[in-house]
Protein backbone atom coordinates (compact mmCIF):
# COMPACT_ATOMS: atom_id res chain seq x y z
CA UNK A 1 0.00 0.00 0.00
CA UNK A 2 2.75 2.34 0.93
CA UNK A 3 4.63 1.40 -2.24
CA UNK A 4 1.55 2.22 -4.35
CA UNK A 5 1.19 5.62 -2.66
CA UNK A 6 4.88 6.32 -3.26
CA UNK A 7 4.64 5.68 -7.04
CA UNK A 8 1.38 7.63 -7.26
CA UNK A 9 3.09 10.58 -5.60
CA UNK A 10 5.95 10.44 -8.09
CA UNK A 11 3.49 10.30 -10.99
CA UNK A 12 1.50 13.33 -9.78
CA UNK A 13 4.71 15.24 -9.10
CA UNK A 14 5.89 14.58 -12.65
CA UNK A 15 2.61 15.82 -14.11
CA UNK A 16 2.72 18.93 -11.92
CA UNK A 17 6.38 19.64 -12.87
CA UNK A 18 5.58 19.35 -16.57
CA UNK A 19 2.62 21.70 -16.23
CA UNK A 20 4.75 24.23 -14.39
CA UNK A 21 7.49 24.02 -17.04
CA UNK A 22 5.04 24.50 -19.92
CA UNK A 23 3.33 27.41 -18.17
CA UNK A 24 6.64 29.07 -17.38
CA UNK A 25 7.77 28.82 -21.00
CA UNK A 26 4.55 30.46 -22.16
CA UNK A 27 5.19 33.34 -19.75
CA UNK A 28 8.77 34.02 -20.79
CA UNK A 29 8.78 33.15 -24.53
CA UNK A 30 9.23 36.15 -26.93
CA UNK A 31 6.02 37.60 -28.30
CA UNK A 32 5.41 37.38 -32.04
CA UNK A 33 7.12 40.27 -33.86
CA UNK A 34 7.31 41.57 -37.46
CA UNK A 35 10.99 41.45 -38.46
CA UNK A 36 12.12 43.97 -41.18
CA UNK A 37 14.89 42.64 -43.41
CA UNK A 38 16.94 45.20 -45.35
CA UNK A 39 18.80 43.85 -48.35
CA UNK A 40 22.18 45.26 -49.35
CA UNK A 41 21.07 46.36 -52.77
CA UNK A 42 22.27 49.51 -54.56
CA UNK A 43 20.34 52.58 -53.44
CA UNK A 44 18.55 50.53 -50.77
CA UNK A 45 19.05 53.26 -48.17
CA UNK A 46 18.93 57.00 -48.67
CA UNK A 47 21.09 58.88 -46.15
CA UNK A 48 20.41 62.50 -45.27
CA UNK A 49 22.67 64.73 -47.36
CA UNK A 50 22.62 68.17 -48.90
CA UNK A 51 23.11 66.49 -52.28
CA UNK A 52 20.08 64.22 -51.83
CA UNK A 53 22.35 61.43 -53.05
CA UNK A 54 20.99 57.90 -52.86
CA UNK A 55 23.76 55.71 -51.43
CA UNK A 56 24.21 52.00 -50.86
CA UNK A 57 24.05 50.62 -47.36
CA UNK A 58 27.79 49.97 -47.39
CA UNK A 59 28.65 53.46 -48.72
CA UNK A 60 29.96 52.37 -52.09
CA UNK A 61 32.18 55.10 -53.61
CA UNK A 62 32.84 53.23 -56.85
CA UNK A 63 30.57 55.26 -59.13
CA UNK A 64 31.98 58.65 -58.10
CA UNK A 65 35.56 57.36 -58.33
CA UNK A 66 34.99 55.92 -61.82
CA UNK A 67 33.38 59.16 -62.97
CA UNK A 68 36.09 61.51 -61.69
CA UNK A 69 39.35 59.56 -62.04
CA UNK A 70 39.72 60.06 -65.84
CA UNK A 71 39.50 63.84 -65.29
CA UNK A 72 42.37 64.05 -62.76
CA UNK A 73 45.86 64.48 -64.22
CA UNK A 74 49.47 64.26 -63.10
CA UNK A 75 51.53 67.47 -63.42
CA UNK A 76 55.28 67.65 -63.76
CA UNK A 77 56.73 71.17 -63.59
CA UNK A 78 60.34 72.14 -64.27
CA UNK A 79 61.87 75.36 -62.97
CA UNK A 80 64.73 76.92 -64.92
CA UNK A 81 68.19 76.46 -63.46
CA UNK A 82 69.73 79.48 -61.75
CA UNK A 83 73.24 80.76 -62.28
CA UNK A 84 75.34 81.78 -59.28
CA UNK A 85 78.90 82.33 -58.16
CA UNK A 86 80.83 79.87 -56.06
CA UNK A 87 82.47 81.07 -52.89
CA UNK A 88 86.11 82.05 -53.36
CA UNK A 89 89.05 82.62 -51.06
CA UNK A 90 90.83 86.02 -50.64
CA UNK A 91 93.69 85.06 -52.96
CA UNK A 92 91.24 84.18 -55.73
CA UNK A 93 89.63 87.60 -55.32
CA UNK A 94 93.09 89.24 -55.50
CA UNK A 95 93.99 87.49 -58.78
CA UNK A 96 90.54 88.23 -60.22
CA UNK A 97 90.83 91.97 -59.58
CA UNK A 98 94.46 92.48 -60.63
CA UNK A 99 94.79 89.98 -63.46
CA UNK A 100 91.26 90.11 -64.81
CA UNK A 101 90.36 86.52 -64.06
CA UNK A 102 86.65 85.96 -64.71
CA UNK A 103 84.20 85.00 -61.99
CA UNK A 104 83.63 81.29 -61.65
CA UNK A 105 79.96 80.70 -62.24
CA UNK A 106 78.00 77.55 -61.75
CA UNK A 107 74.56 76.45 -62.83
CA UNK A 108 72.18 74.71 -60.48
CA UNK A 109 70.29 71.68 -61.68
CA UNK A 110 66.70 72.34 -62.82
CA UNK A 111 64.16 71.84 -60.07
CA UNK A 112 61.36 69.38 -60.86
CA UNK A 113 58.09 69.33 -58.94
CA UNK A 114 54.99 67.18 -59.23
CA UNK A 115 51.36 67.59 -58.39
CA UNK A 116 47.83 66.95 -59.58
CA UNK A 117 45.31 68.84 -61.65
CA UNK A 118 41.63 68.66 -62.58
CA UNK A 119 40.34 68.88 -66.15
CA UNK A 120 37.41 71.30 -66.00
CA UNK A 121 36.44 71.46 -69.68
CA UNK A 122 36.61 69.08 -72.62
CA UNK A 123 38.83 71.50 -74.59
CA UNK A 124 41.76 71.12 -72.21
CA UNK A 125 41.53 73.69 -69.39
CA UNK A 126 43.02 72.36 -66.15
CA UNK A 127 42.73 73.77 -62.63
CA UNK A 128 45.51 73.21 -60.10
CA UNK A 129 47.38 74.93 -57.27
CA UNK A 130 49.63 77.91 -57.89
CA UNK A 131 52.41 76.30 -55.84
CA UNK A 132 52.44 73.30 -58.19
CA UNK A 133 53.51 75.44 -61.19
CA UNK A 134 54.96 78.54 -59.50
CA UNK A 135 57.96 79.77 -61.49
CA UNK A 136 57.86 76.78 -63.84
CA UNK A 137 59.40 77.16 -67.29
CA UNK A 138 58.06 73.83 -68.52
CA UNK A 139 54.83 72.08 -67.52
CA UNK A 140 53.98 68.55 -68.65
CA UNK A 141 50.60 66.88 -68.20
CA UNK A 142 50.11 63.10 -67.97
CA UNK A 143 46.52 62.04 -68.59
CA UNK A 144 44.86 59.01 -67.08
CA UNK A 145 45.07 57.25 -70.47
CA UNK A 146 48.89 57.72 -70.52
CA UNK A 147 48.93 60.53 -73.09
CA UNK A 148 51.27 63.43 -72.34
CA UNK A 149 50.96 67.11 -73.31
CA UNK A 150 52.91 70.32 -72.84
CA UNK A 151 50.77 72.82 -70.93
CA UNK A 152 50.53 76.59 -71.14
CA UNK A 153 50.11 78.49 -67.88
CA UNK A 154 47.16 80.79 -68.59
CA UNK A 155 47.34 82.54 -65.24
CA UNK A 156 48.06 82.13 -61.54
CA UNK A 157 46.72 83.61 -58.32
CA UNK A 158 48.95 83.28 -55.25
CA UNK A 159 46.27 84.87 -53.04
CA UNK A 160 44.07 81.78 -53.41
CA UNK A 161 46.83 79.33 -54.47
CA UNK A 162 45.07 78.55 -57.75
CA UNK A 163 46.32 78.33 -61.32
CA UNK A 164 44.81 77.68 -64.75
CA UNK A 165 46.59 75.57 -67.40
CA UNK A 166 45.68 74.72 -71.00
CA UNK A 167 46.65 71.77 -73.17
CA UNK A 168 45.96 71.37 -76.89
CA UNK A 169 43.41 68.55 -76.83
CA UNK A 170 39.70 68.00 -77.44
CA UNK A 171 36.92 65.75 -76.18
CA UNK A 172 38.64 65.21 -72.85
CA UNK A 173 36.87 63.73 -69.81
CA UNK A 174 36.29 66.53 -67.32
CA UNK A 175 35.02 66.97 -63.79
CA UNK A 176 31.77 68.87 -63.37
CA UNK A 177 31.84 71.81 -60.96
CA UNK A 178 29.64 71.35 -57.91
CA UNK A 179 28.30 73.79 -55.33
CA UNK A 180 30.61 73.99 -52.32
CA UNK A 181 28.13 76.28 -50.56
CA UNK A 182 25.63 73.42 -50.50
CA UNK A 183 28.15 70.95 -49.06
CA UNK A 184 27.61 70.29 -45.37
CA UNK A 185 29.76 69.30 -42.43
CA UNK A 186 29.54 65.53 -42.01
CA UNK A 187 29.01 64.90 -45.74
CA UNK A 188 31.11 62.21 -47.43
CA UNK A 189 33.71 63.35 -49.97
CA UNK A 190 36.48 61.75 -52.04
CA UNK A 191 39.98 63.11 -52.59
CA UNK A 192 41.42 62.03 -55.95
CA UNK A 193 44.95 62.82 -57.05
CA UNK A 194 48.47 61.58 -57.69
CA UNK A 195 50.45 61.44 -54.42
CA UNK A 196 54.01 60.14 -54.76
CA UNK A 197 53.35 59.80 -58.50
CA UNK A 198 50.93 56.93 -57.86
CA UNK A 199 48.24 57.75 -60.36
CA UNK A 200 44.53 57.74 -59.63
CA UNK A 201 44.72 57.47 -55.87
CA UNK A 202 41.31 57.73 -54.18
CA UNK A 203 40.71 58.34 -50.48
CA UNK A 204 37.47 59.00 -48.62
CA UNK A 205 36.47 61.10 -45.64
CA UNK A 206 33.91 63.58 -44.41
CA UNK A 207 33.79 67.35 -44.41
CA UNK A 208 35.05 68.30 -40.95
CA UNK A 209 34.58 72.07 -41.18
CA UNK A 210 34.12 74.94 -43.63
CA UNK A 211 35.61 78.43 -43.78
CA UNK A 212 38.92 77.39 -42.20
CA UNK A 213 41.79 79.90 -42.08
CA UNK A 214 45.10 78.14 -41.35
CA UNK A 215 47.49 80.99 -42.27
CA UNK A 216 49.50 79.14 -44.90
CA UNK A 217 49.12 81.61 -47.77
CA UNK A 218 51.46 84.57 -47.61
CA UNK A 219 50.81 87.74 -49.58
CA UNK A 220 52.87 90.93 -49.31
CA UNK A 221 49.71 93.04 -49.59
CA UNK A 222 47.74 90.96 -47.06
CA UNK A 223 45.18 90.00 -49.71
CA UNK A 224 45.38 86.21 -49.31
CA UNK A 225 42.03 84.44 -49.03
CA UNK A 226 41.79 81.36 -46.84
CA UNK A 227 38.34 79.87 -46.47
CA UNK A 228 39.19 76.20 -46.83
CA UNK A 229 37.00 73.12 -46.69
CA UNK A 230 38.53 70.87 -44.03
CA UNK A 231 38.24 67.09 -44.45
CA UNK A 232 39.74 63.96 -42.96
CA UNK A 233 40.28 62.36 -46.37
CA UNK A 234 43.94 61.34 -46.64
CA UNK A 235 45.95 63.76 -48.80
CA UNK A 236 49.71 63.52 -49.29
CA UNK A 237 52.45 65.37 -51.19
CA UNK A 238 51.66 65.16 -54.90
CA UNK A 239 47.93 65.38 -54.20
CA UNK A 240 48.07 69.20 -54.35
CA UNK A 241 45.79 70.44 -57.10
CA UNK A 242 43.70 67.27 -57.11
CA UNK A 243 39.94 66.95 -56.87
CA UNK A 244 37.72 66.93 -53.80
CA UNK A 245 34.34 65.62 -54.97
CA UNK A 246 30.98 64.73 -53.48
CA UNK A 247 29.29 61.36 -54.05
CA UNK A 248 27.75 62.66 -57.27
CA UNK A 249 31.25 63.08 -58.64
CA UNK A 250 30.97 66.88 -58.61
CA UNK A 251 33.98 69.05 -57.78
CA UNK A 252 33.51 70.80 -54.44
CA UNK A 253 37.16 71.78 -53.90
CA UNK A 254 40.77 71.73 -55.06
CA UNK A 255 42.98 69.91 -52.53
CA UNK A 256 45.66 72.33 -51.37
CA UNK A 257 47.23 71.61 -48.00
CA UNK A 258 47.50 69.23 -45.06
CA UNK A 259 47.94 69.87 -41.35
CA UNK A 260 50.95 67.77 -40.42
CA UNK A 261 53.99 67.88 -38.11
CA UNK A 262 55.81 65.38 -40.37
CA UNK A 263 55.02 66.51 -43.91
CA UNK A 264 52.74 63.51 -44.49
CA UNK A 265 49.02 63.21 -43.84
CA UNK A 266 48.17 62.96 -40.17
CA UNK A 267 44.51 63.78 -39.84
CA UNK A 268 43.26 66.82 -41.73
CA UNK A 269 43.45 68.17 -45.25
CA UNK A 270 42.23 71.44 -46.75
CA UNK A 271 40.70 72.35 -50.11
CA UNK A 272 39.84 75.62 -51.86
CA UNK A 273 36.02 75.62 -52.21
CA UNK A 274 34.63 75.23 -55.73
CA UNK A 275 32.69 78.50 -55.50
CA UNK A 276 36.00 80.35 -55.26
CA UNK A 277 37.65 78.07 -57.84
CA UNK A 278 34.92 78.90 -60.36
CA UNK A 279 35.37 82.64 -59.91
CA UNK A 280 39.18 82.67 -59.97
CA UNK A 281 39.46 80.31 -62.93
CA UNK A 282 36.87 82.37 -64.82
CA UNK A 283 38.93 85.53 -64.25
CA UNK A 284 42.19 83.88 -65.28
CA UNK A 285 40.59 82.55 -68.45
CA UNK A 286 39.07 85.90 -69.43
CA UNK A 287 41.68 88.39 -68.21
CA UNK A 288 44.82 86.40 -67.42
CA UNK A 289 44.70 87.83 -63.89
CA UNK A 290 42.21 87.69 -61.03
CA UNK A 291 39.80 90.61 -60.66
CA UNK A 292 39.94 91.10 -56.90
CA UNK A 293 36.94 92.93 -55.51
CA UNK A 294 37.67 94.79 -52.29
CA UNK A 295 35.38 96.33 -49.73
CA UNK A 296 38.25 98.48 -48.47
CA UNK A 297 38.39 97.63 -44.76
CA UNK A 298 40.81 96.21 -42.21
CA UNK A 299 39.09 93.52 -40.18
CA UNK A 300 39.37 91.14 -37.24
CA UNK A 301 37.30 88.28 -35.82
CA UNK A 302 34.97 89.18 -32.97
CA UNK A 303 35.80 87.12 -29.86
CA UNK A 304 35.08 87.36 -26.14
CA UNK A 305 38.17 89.49 -25.46
CA UNK A 306 37.43 91.98 -28.25
CA UNK A 307 33.74 92.10 -27.32
CA UNK A 308 34.63 93.02 -23.74
CA UNK A 309 37.25 95.58 -24.79
CA UNK A 310 34.96 97.32 -27.31
CA UNK A 311 31.75 96.77 -25.35
CA UNK A 312 30.15 94.83 -28.21
CA UNK A 313 26.78 93.18 -27.89
CA UNK A 314 27.75 90.09 -29.90
CA UNK A 315 30.40 87.37 -29.69
CA UNK A 316 30.73 86.63 -33.39
CA UNK A 317 30.99 88.62 -36.58
CA UNK A 318 33.67 90.71 -38.28
CA UNK A 319 34.97 93.83 -36.54
CA UNK A 320 35.98 96.81 -38.71
CA UNK A 321 39.39 98.09 -37.58
CA UNK A 322 39.80 100.68 -40.32
CA UNK A 323 38.28 101.95 -43.57
CA UNK A 324 40.26 102.95 -46.67
CA UNK A 325 39.37 106.49 -47.86
CA UNK A 326 37.18 106.59 -50.99
CA UNK A 327 36.72 102.81 -50.88
CA UNK A 328 33.40 101.07 -51.37
CA UNK A 329 32.98 100.74 -47.61
CA UNK A 330 33.81 104.41 -47.04
CA UNK A 331 31.32 105.59 -49.67
CA UNK A 332 28.63 103.27 -48.26
CA UNK A 333 29.03 104.74 -44.78
CA UNK A 334 30.74 101.84 -43.00
CA UNK A 335 32.92 103.10 -40.14
CA UNK A 336 35.56 101.94 -37.67
CA UNK A 337 33.97 99.89 -34.88
CA UNK A 338 31.11 98.48 -36.95
CA UNK A 339 30.53 94.72 -36.74
CA UNK A 340 29.61 93.10 -40.07
CA UNK A 341 27.27 90.14 -39.58
CA UNK A 342 25.99 89.37 -43.09
CA UNK A 343 26.79 89.81 -46.80
CA UNK A 344 23.90 89.65 -49.26
CA UNK A 345 21.72 88.23 -46.50
CA UNK A 346 24.09 85.36 -45.67
CA UNK A 347 25.54 85.34 -42.16
CA UNK A 348 29.29 85.85 -41.70
CA UNK A 349 30.73 84.80 -38.35
CA UNK A 350 34.44 85.24 -39.08
CA UNK A 351 36.85 87.04 -41.39
CA UNK A 352 37.43 83.99 -43.63
CA UNK A 353 33.73 83.83 -44.49
CA UNK A 354 33.58 87.57 -45.22
CA UNK A 355 36.66 87.44 -47.45
CA UNK A 356 35.28 84.51 -49.43
CA UNK A 357 31.88 86.11 -50.02
CA UNK A 358 33.43 89.41 -51.15
CA UNK A 359 36.01 87.62 -53.34
CA UNK A 360 33.26 85.92 -55.34
CA UNK A 361 32.51 89.31 -56.91
CA UNK A 362 34.31 91.58 -59.38
CA UNK A 363 35.14 95.30 -59.11
CA UNK A 364 32.01 97.30 -59.85
CA UNK A 365 29.66 94.71 -58.33
CA UNK A 366 27.39 95.78 -55.49
CA UNK A 367 26.82 93.84 -52.28
CA UNK A 368 24.39 94.27 -49.38
CA UNK A 369 26.30 94.66 -46.11
CA UNK A 370 24.53 94.10 -42.79
CA UNK A 371 26.34 95.43 -39.72
CA UNK A 372 25.81 96.42 -36.13
CA UNK A 373 26.59 99.89 -34.81
CA UNK A 374 25.95 100.69 -31.15
CA UNK A 375 23.91 97.51 -30.96
CA UNK A 376 21.57 98.51 -33.78
CA UNK A 377 21.41 96.69 -37.12
CA UNK A 378 22.01 98.67 -40.31
CA UNK A 379 22.07 97.69 -43.98
CA UNK A 380 23.92 99.47 -46.78
CA UNK A 381 24.76 98.74 -50.41
CA UNK A 382 28.48 98.98 -51.17
CA UNK A 383 30.13 99.12 -54.60
CA UNK A 384 33.28 97.02 -54.62
CA UNK A 385 36.53 98.36 -56.08
CA UNK A 386 39.86 96.90 -57.16
CA UNK A 387 43.26 97.30 -55.53
CA UNK A 388 43.75 100.56 -57.44
CA UNK A 389 40.54 101.85 -55.82
CA UNK A 390 38.64 101.97 -59.12
CA UNK A 391 35.87 99.84 -60.59
CA UNK A 392 37.75 99.03 -63.79
CA UNK A 393 39.08 95.60 -64.70
CA UNK A 394 42.74 94.99 -63.90
CA UNK A 395 44.82 93.86 -66.89
CA UNK A 396 47.56 91.25 -66.82
CA UNK A 397 50.02 93.98 -67.94
CA UNK A 398 50.12 97.73 -68.57
CA UNK A 399 48.02 98.78 -65.60
CA UNK A 400 48.22 102.43 -64.62
CA UNK A 401 47.16 104.50 -61.65
CA UNK A 402 47.21 108.20 -60.74
CA UNK A 403 48.30 108.94 -57.18
CA UNK A 404 48.76 112.49 -55.86
CA UNK A 405 49.30 113.93 -59.34
CA UNK A 406 51.74 111.23 -60.51
CA UNK A 407 50.87 108.59 -63.08
CA UNK A 408 52.43 105.15 -62.62
CA UNK A 409 52.47 102.14 -64.93
CA UNK A 410 53.67 98.55 -64.58
CA UNK A 411 57.28 98.29 -65.72
CA UNK A 412 57.56 96.05 -68.78
CA UNK A 413 59.18 92.62 -68.48
CA UNK A 414 61.89 93.56 -70.97
CA UNK A 415 62.83 96.73 -69.12
CA UNK A 416 62.78 94.98 -65.75
CA UNK A 417 65.08 92.28 -67.10
CA UNK A 418 67.52 94.79 -68.62
CA UNK A 419 67.73 96.70 -65.32
CA UNK A 420 68.03 93.55 -63.22
CA UNK A 421 64.86 94.10 -61.19
CA UNK A 422 61.91 91.79 -60.64
CA UNK A 423 59.33 94.44 -61.48
CA UNK A 424 58.17 97.81 -60.25
CA UNK A 425 55.89 100.81 -60.74
CA UNK A 426 57.23 103.32 -63.26
CA UNK A 427 56.50 107.04 -62.97
CA UNK A 428 55.49 108.11 -66.50
CA UNK A 429 53.85 111.52 -65.93
CA UNK A 430 54.44 114.02 -63.13
CA UNK A 431 52.53 117.10 -62.01
CA UNK A 432 52.86 119.33 -58.96
CA UNK A 433 52.57 117.46 -55.70
CA UNK A 434 54.40 115.39 -53.12
CA UNK A 435 56.31 113.29 -55.64
CA UNK A 436 57.76 116.29 -57.45
CA UNK A 437 58.54 118.07 -54.16
CA UNK A 438 60.55 115.02 -53.08
CA UNK A 439 62.75 115.45 -56.16
CA UNK A 440 61.53 112.36 -58.00
CA UNK A 441 61.68 112.64 -61.80
CA UNK A 442 59.82 110.95 -64.63
CA UNK A 443 61.21 107.55 -65.58
CA UNK A 444 61.85 106.53 -61.97
CA UNK A 445 60.84 102.92 -61.19
CA UNK A 446 59.76 102.31 -57.61
CA UNK A 447 60.92 98.88 -56.44
CA UNK A 448 60.47 99.22 -52.66
CA UNK A 449 58.55 101.31 -50.15
CA UNK A 450 59.77 101.03 -46.57
CA UNK A 451 61.62 97.86 -47.67
CA UNK A 452 58.39 96.29 -48.91
CA UNK A 453 58.85 94.97 -52.46
CA UNK A 454 56.82 96.75 -55.14
CA UNK A 455 56.33 94.57 -58.23
CA UNK A 456 53.59 96.55 -59.99
CA UNK A 457 51.13 99.40 -59.57
CA UNK A 458 48.81 97.18 -57.53
CA UNK A 459 51.56 96.75 -54.95
CA UNK A 460 52.19 100.51 -55.01
CA UNK A 461 48.53 101.37 -54.47
CA UNK A 462 48.09 98.80 -51.71
CA UNK A 463 51.27 99.90 -49.94
CA UNK A 464 50.37 103.58 -49.99
CA UNK A 465 46.79 102.90 -48.86
CA UNK A 466 48.20 101.43 -45.63
CA UNK A 467 50.40 104.46 -45.02
CA UNK A 468 47.86 107.23 -44.50
CA UNK A 469 48.94 108.09 -40.95
CA UNK A 470 51.05 111.13 -41.86
CA UNK A 471 54.37 109.35 -41.43
CA UNK A 472 57.24 109.55 -43.90
CA UNK A 473 58.03 106.86 -46.44
CA UNK A 474 61.36 105.61 -47.76
CA UNK A 475 61.13 105.17 -51.52
CA UNK A 476 63.70 102.97 -53.28
CA UNK A 477 64.07 102.49 -57.01
CA UNK A 478 66.03 102.83 -60.21
CA UNK A 479 66.01 105.14 -63.24
CA UNK A 480 65.93 104.05 -66.86
CA UNK A 481 69.68 104.58 -67.18
CA UNK A 482 70.39 102.22 -64.28
CA UNK A 483 70.96 104.89 -61.63
CA UNK A 484 69.64 103.74 -58.24
CA UNK A 485 68.04 106.37 -56.03
CA UNK A 486 66.39 106.78 -52.60
CA UNK A 487 63.84 109.39 -51.59
CA UNK A 488 61.96 110.35 -48.46
CA UNK A 489 58.38 111.50 -48.94
CA UNK A 490 55.87 112.71 -46.38
CA UNK A 491 52.60 110.84 -46.56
Amino acid sequence: MKKRQYFLGLFLASILGGAIAIGGYQLIKPQDQTVQVIKSEPSAIKLASSTGMAMAAELNFVDAAKLVTPGVVHIRSTTEAKTGQRGRDPMEEFYRQFFGYPNREYKQAPRVGTGSGVIISKDGYIATNNHVVDGATDVEILLNDNRTFKAEVIGTDPTTDLALLKIDADDLPFVKLGDSDAAEVGEWVLAIGNPFEFRSTVTAGIISAKGRNINILRDKNNMAIESFIQTDAAVNPGNSGGALVNLKGELVGINTAIASPTGAFSGYSFAVPSSLVKKVIGDLKEFGVVQRALLGINIADVNAELAEEKDLKVLEGVYVLGVRPESGADEAGIRDGDVIVAINGENVKKTAELQEKVALNRPGDQILVTFLRDGKEKKVTATLKNSLNTTKAIAATNNSVIIQGATFEDVSNDEAKSLGVDGGAKLVALEKGKWKEAGIKEGFIITKIDRRVISNVEDLSASLSRSLDGSGLLIEGIYEDGLKAYYGIGW
